[in-house]
């Protein structure tokens, strides 16, 4: 049937290309991975459901993945290539399944052992979260091939392994040279680790509520950079600082660079006792010292007679001033009862003398002394026998 006169005809491309952009919008999205959550798109993000039963990273993670979190499950051990198809008895998967994932947490998940590898097939990944896990091992290799990140997060993570982990910690660190992040709040360190030190490009070291005593020359000297880079910030907060003479280089570190450590005005005195909870910024560096024989100010009896402590000497002597003033100004307000009282005090111990002196002389009369005893075997005889 031939068109209407007057009327355009349309042409055949038209319903063709109406029926590409339906296809294009009915095209099945990757599907969510069993007890996740998925929000977004193209940037997607996963937050896996908590669970005892999740016991290693989900397999069908969508590969336009962007933020995965994993939070409360009980993953333990991260095997070689885990969020890479790794196998659980640990076969390696070759290749890369998640190449667009910028940022993975992993926290509360009772994760014990990191193997070598366990990130590989990440190229991309910039952020990873590994606080509050029980750490035990952690292998030298366990962030290599990852060349893009720059925040690594290891809070109340490495406290109960010793000394050995925070050794595996240093070789660990040594190829994250874009690392512009590096927290390690909460461990108990008692010294920084070396590699940490030496990130090119660190910009923020988190090292608070650890169990450092103080930074030696060596640490704040590395912390220095030669380079055009600057240096990075140290937040420093809540150690049981040692304020001996060992403290005197951090004193005037922290003193000419007050901006690197954003928490300088938190830093408190753990040790000496004179010296406990004193601000660290408030302290003379004279009156740091050291005991007899002490050159690394670990002397806790050390005597500090600081400011602070003459003005309570003086205070103290005030106050003593003021109750003997009291004391006298009581005496004087009341000196004619004590006069009274004084006088009946003396009359009483005369009186009592008196006492004394009456019976002496009554002891002392030879008149009545007590009539001889009559000898034994003499008769008796009576006032009128006339014998």
């Amino acid at each position: 049937m031939a068109p209407p006169a007057g009327r355009p005809e349309h042409r055949g491309p038209l319903l063709p290309g109406l029926l590409l952009v339906a296809a294009a919008l009915s095209r099945p999205a990757a599907p969510c991975p069993f007890q996740c959550y998925c929000f977004g798109s193209p940037k997607l993000l996963l937050r896996c459901a908590s669970g005892a039963e999740l016991r290693q990273p989900p397999r069908d993670v969508p590969p336009d993945a962007r933020n995965l979190t994993i939070v409360g499950a009980n993953l333990t051990v991260l095997r070689a290539a885990a969020f890479a198809g790794g196998d659980a008895d640990g076969e390696e998967a070759g290749g890369v399944r998640l190449p667009l994932l910028t940022a993975l947490r992993l926290t509360h998940n009772n994760i014990e052992v990191v193997e070598d590898g366990a990130f590989d097939g990440l190229p991309s990944l910039a952020a990873l979260d590994l606080s509050h896990n029980p750490l035990r091992v952690l292998g030298g290799g366990a962030f290599r091939g990852l060349p893009a990140l720059r925040s690594l997060l290891l809070n109340h993570a490495l406290a109960r392994a010793g000394p050995a982990l925070l050794a595996a910690l240093d070789v660990a660190l040594a190829p994250l040279d874009e690392l512009r992040l590096l927290g390690l709040a909460g461990n108990a360190l008692s010294h920084l680790p070396p590699a940490a030190l030496r990130r090119p490009r660190l910009e923020q070291l988190d090292v608070r509520l650890n169990a450092l005593v103080g930074l030696g020359p060596d640490e704040l000297r590395v912390l220095e950079r030669d380079g055009d880079l600057p240096p990075p910030r140290l937040l420093l907060a809540d150690n049981p600082l040692r304020c001996g003479c060992a403290a005197r280089p951090l004193l005037a570190w922290l003193r000419n660079a007050t901006e690197r450590v954003p928490d300088a005005r938190r830093l408190r005195c753990a040790s000496p006792r004179a010296l406990h909870n004193r601000p660290f910024l408030d302290l003379d560096e004279a009156r740091l010292r050291c005991a007899d024989g002490d050159s690394d100010g670990r002397g806790e009896e050390v005597e500090l007679a600081g400011p602070e402590l003459e003005a309570s000497y003086v205070f103290f002597g005030l106050v003593l001033a003021l109750i003997g003033l009291i004391f006298l100004m009581v005496l004087y307000l009341n000196r004619r009862g004590i006069q009274r009282w004084m006088r009946n005090l003396r009359e009483a111990c005369r009186d009592q003398m008196e006492g004394y002196h009456y019976r002496y002389e009554q002891d002392a009369d030879p008149r009545r002394a007590p009539a001889p005893a009559a000898p034994s075997g003499s008769r008796a005889t009576s006032p009128g026998s006339g014998l």
